[in-house]
């Protein structure tokens, strides 16, 4: 039987787009981008593998050694078992994909890019980019020598709250110089929330994910942050982290507050696994006023002189920015025009990695970190 994608080719086309510090190319019709899917311990790769089929993206190969979960996600999803490969040099016999899209552990991010990098393959990793800097390094060396794409994909990017708060803080202005950014990140705990075993075994282990709820929910609010700052580095980060949990999550911080100073403003990042729900919400503080983005719709707002605050319900973000697949396509064809600091971006995911491992240092050492 033919190694073929289950998702279908049909071109797109796209037009004139400006979304939040980017361009889109106008009047483009593309080729579905020809991506692997790299991993399946990662449980976000539901988001590609059970995406309905826009016609942008082509699934030529996934490679997975653990066959009983390739079964498993074979029967959930409709794909077949012809295009799932034990090993990245197998798949790499009979496929030749564009980019890839990388559903490992985090610690496994730089062997993706080790491996594709040289290879002129482009490559999505999910949040965050890297277990540290040393690895976060390593990787940016491989993708500026090569010339590569190496994306960082975070749900958070995709919401249109976030779209709109760049428009009225920013872009508008209504909101005066920022002045406080806090975030509450998380959920009631991995184990609480049912989540696979092949996913914990490596969520919850300090050297495979780079901390416990520090990284898994820290990464959004220091995504978020230095994308509203415009890539600015700050001043200084301090973290308290806490195992609330220690019968459950022995290994690892199961709370973490971390705040990150800048020169005029300040950033309060509360990622827990010990919310009584999910949430990833963020609330942006002015000199005239502030907007809370309650989740990924709805957005609330009041600037100074009004007597109340007005609620807005967002629509779902444009193609190919509510996306991350489709987004990865428009960059790889230079459709979109990536800045910096924007929330995908490399330089903007090395700043992310400075801070999580400034907060790591802050949390041994009991001081807070000037960078």
């Amino acid at each position: 039987m033919d190694r073929r994608s289950f998702i279908n080719k049909a071109g797109v086309s796209g037009a004139a787009i400006a979304v939040a510090g980017h361009t889109i190319a106008q009047n483009t019709t593309i080729n579905p981008l020809r991506v692997a899917v790299i991993g399946l311990v990662h449980t976000h790769v539901h988001g590609i593998l059970g995406r309905e089929k826009k016609g942008d993206i082509s699934i030529v190969a996934i490679v997975e050694p653990n066959k009983n979960l390739a079964r498993k996600y074979a029967r959930e999803h409709g794909f077949s078992l012809d295009i799932v490969f034990d090993t990245v040099e197998e798949m790499l016999e009979h496929v030749k994909p564009e980019a890839v899209s990388t559903f490992t552990t985090t610690y496994d991010h730089l062997r993706v890019v080790e491996f594709f990098a040289p290879r002129g393959i482009h490559v999505m990793v999910e949040k965050p980019l890297a277990v540290n800097m040393i690895h976060a390094k390593k990787m940016l060396e491989l993708a500026l020598k090569h010339k590569i794409q190496l994306l960082t994909n975070y749900e958070t990017t995709w919401y249109g709250t976030h779209q709109k708060a760049w428009q009225y803080m920013i872009e508008e202005k209504k909101g005066g110089d920022l002045r406080k950014i806090v975030f509450h990140t998380g959920h009631s705990g991995p184990f609480e929330i049912g989540c696979n075993p092949e996913f914990t075994d490596w969520l919850t282990d300090p050297i495979l994910n780079g901390g416990g709820a520090l990284t898994d929910f820290g990464c959004y609010g220091a995504n978020l942050a230095t994308w509203l700052m415009k890539g600015a580095k700050p001043l200084a980060v301090s973290c308290m982290t806490q195992q609330i949990k220690p019968e459950i999550y022995p290994k690892v911080e199961d709370e973490a507050t971390i705040v990150i100073t800048y020169p005029k403003s300040q950033v309060i990042i509360q990622a827990s696994w010990n919310w009584a729900f999910n949430r990833k919400d963020m609330e942006v503080y002015g000199q005239h006023g502030y907007l809370i983005c309650e989740d990924r719709n709805k957005l609330n707002h009041r600037w100074k002189g009004t007597e109340l605050p007005v609620k807005e319900t967002i629509p779902e973000n444009n193609m190919p920015f509510n996306d991350p697949f489709s987004f990865l396509t428009a960059v790889v064809r230079k459709t979109i025009t990536l800045q910096p600091f924007d929330l995908s971006s490399l330089e903007n995911n090395m700043i992310v990695m400075e801070i999580l491992d400034a907060a790591r240092e802050s949390v041994n050492s009991g001081k807070t970190i000037r960078l």
